[in-house]
Order: C-alpha cells, then sequence, then structure tokens
C-alpha cells in the first residue's frame, strides 16, 4: 500500500506522521508526501515537490498510490485558496479516479463548511444539515471540497470518505484561544471591545464568557489533533468509511461558561463578558463513533488542562499554520 499525504507539514500532518508510522495496521506501508512550500525531512516519507494546481505534478505524484490523505488547506489569501481548495481538489480527484492503482480517497474538511457559529440551526448539526459557508473564501472552498468529493463519488463511484473537523487544538492553543494578549484565532477582541479595554483586560490575565445571540453562553465545537489522527487512522483502509461523510468533533461543543467557571476556579482568572452575534451549534459525531467505533478522549476538562500545563521548549516556537 501507499499513502499520498497532502499537509503533512501542518498541525494535523506533523501530528499524524508519528502516528501512522507506529501504527501496526500500516506497518509495510509506503508514504509519499507533496510538498510545495513546506518540506518535510524524514526518511520514511517519499516528496515530490510541487503545486497541487499543477495537474502534471498531482498525476505524477499519484503514480503508484492506492489512498490518499488530502489535508492541505489555505485560509484567507484567495489565489492560494482556489489553488489548492479547487484547482487542487479537481486535480488529486481526477489523478485518483483515473488510477489503475487507487483504492481510497479521504479528504480533512472543517466545520467552516455548515458556518460554525455564523449561522443558526435549530438541531444538531449531522451530516444530512444543509452546508452554509460563512463569508470569505475559505469557507468557501471548504464546502466546494465536500461536493466535490461527493460527486465524484455519484458520478464515478470512487470509495471517498470526509472527516468533517472544528477548531483543531493542540499544545496550548486553546489558552491562546482565550488570551486578550496574545490571541489565536477568533473572534477579534476589538470587534467588541475597545483597545484600552483589552490592555486592561489582557494585564488581569482575564477569560472572556462569551454570550451567543441569544444571550446564552456561547458553544462551540473544537477537535483535539490527537482525536482528529485517532479518527483518520480508524478511516484509512476501513471498509466502513466507504463513500461517507463524518463529523468528527468533541461529545459536545465547549461551552465557554464552563470554560469560565473551570479557570476561574482552577486558576483563581477574573472573567469578563462579552455579548456576540454569533450563534451556539452542536457538531453531532454519533455517525463516526457509531460507524467507525471512533471515540474522542480529549474533553473539556482535559483540553484545558493541556493548554495550561504546555510548557514550550525553546526549540518549539509558537506557529501560526496558517493566516486568518
Amino acid at each position: 500500500m501507499k499513502l499520498l499525504v497532502t499537509g503533512l507539514t501542518g498541525k494535523v500532518g506533523s501530528n499524524f506522521l508519528p502516528e501512522f508510522l507506529t501504527t501496526e495496521k500500516f506497518s509495510g506501508w509506503s508514504l509519499r508526501a507533496v510538498c510545495n512550500n513546506r518540506i518535510i525531512d524524514h526518511a520514511a516519507v517519499e516528496i515530490v515537490r510541487g503545486s497541487l494546481s499543477d495537474t502534471d505534478a498531482v498525476h505524477a505524484a499519484m503514480d503508484g498510490v492506492t489512498h490518499v490523505l488530502h489535508m492541505a488547506a489555505v485560509k484567507e489569501s484567495p489565489d492560494l485558496a482556489i489553488d489548492v481548495g479547487v484547482k487542487g481538489m479537481f486535480n488529486l480527484l481526477e489523478a485518483f479516479r483515473t488510477s489503475k492503482t487507487a483504492r481510497q480517497f479521504v479528504l480533512i474538511g472543517g466545520d467552516c463548511s455548515v458556518g460554525h457559529i455564523f449561522h443558526r440551526y435549530d438541531a444538531p448539526i449531522t451530516e444530512k444539515s444543509a452546508r452554509r459557508a460563512y463569508p470569505g473564501c475559505y469557507a468557501l472552498t471548504k464546502v466546494i471540497e465536500e461536493v466535490m468529493l461527493e460527486q465524484y463519488r455519484i458520478q464515478y463511484g470512487i470509495n471517498a470518505c470526509c472527516l468533517r473537523a472544528p477548531w483543531i487544538m493542540e499544545k496550548d492553543d486553546f489558552k491562546h484561544v482565550l488570551s486578550f494578549r496574545d490571541q489565536f484565532g477568533g473572534p477579534a477582541w476589538r470587534e467588541f471591545l475597545a483597545e484600552e479595554e483589552i490592555d486592561r483586560l489582557a494585564a488581569a490575565g482575564a477569560v472572556p464568557l462569551l454570550r451567543d445571540v441569544t444571550g446564552a453562553s456561547l458553544k462551540r465545537n473544537f477537535i483535539h489533533v490527537s482525536d482528529l489522527v485517532s479518527a483518520i487512522l480508524l478511516a484509512l483502509d476501513n471498509p466502513a468509511a466507504n463513500s461517507d461523510l463524518f463529523n468528527v468533533a468533541m461529545d459536545i461543543p465547549v461551552d465557554y461558561a464552563c470554560v469560565a467557571t473551570q479557570l476561574s476556579a482552577s486558576h483563581g482568572l477574573p472573567v469578563v463578558t462579552i455579548p456576540t452575534p454569533y450563534h451556539s451549534n452542536w457538531l453531532d459525531n454519533t455517525k463516526a463513533r457509531m460507524l467507525l467505533g471512533w471515540r474522542p478522549a480529549v474533553d473539556l476538562k482535559r483540553l484545558i488542562e493541556r493548554a495550561w500545563s504546555y510548557v514550550r521548549a525553546p526549540d518549539d516556537p509558537r506557529l501560526v499554520w496558517y493566516p486568518g
């Protein structure tokens, strides 16, 4: 078996590689990675240089490949997002469907295809819920990827599945999600607070308790990178994953009120309430639990504990994997 991976140098890829190489199920498999801007140097990985938008490079990379894991993504950089999310996806699928060796295509999708906190859903978001991208090219490309994969299954009968993940956390990411000083991701505090107030809250080490459009505490979906990696390993070469879409997220969404309560109790941090126009949603992972036998191991308590106990070594700088 030969696995072709895109995005191997990113957050998920760098966590996936050591787990894949030490999992008995994949002993004897070979690994090839398509790399463009960042290159991985590992004896177990064959590198193919080139852009996913380059048809010839993608077809060359597919030579002899049995399985594809497509994780490469670009945030709010329109030209690159189209190259990876549209041209790249099309090139990969075309090379896959015309290959004599290809057996399974696995896509890592995102809950931006269902708008995560930007759109209201009156019930838990399942794999049957309507796709509703929020503004921006990244969410649009994630919808296009899901639809393109679905249509290739319909048009050509290929074996392909999508693992739809929410915001992916590792190391001290979650601590920085809640930070007023060195924030990771959104929402941008300046949309709700004056700069002087942000500085004051940062100095106090305050924790934001976000409220949704109804005034209730905001509930948003997350997943720890280790749980996403475990879902990928389960889906690869698994007949139960054939031609399907799976939500993979924590069992229940993160409740910002519970976060505030836990951090106030465990670290004595002050709490500030911030009203927002966002919607609380629940990404239902029942299908992945039932069909794949997947279980997320990191709940809210562990997510907080891991983020606050993580100590960075001098050779472990904090990285922002993509803009936006």
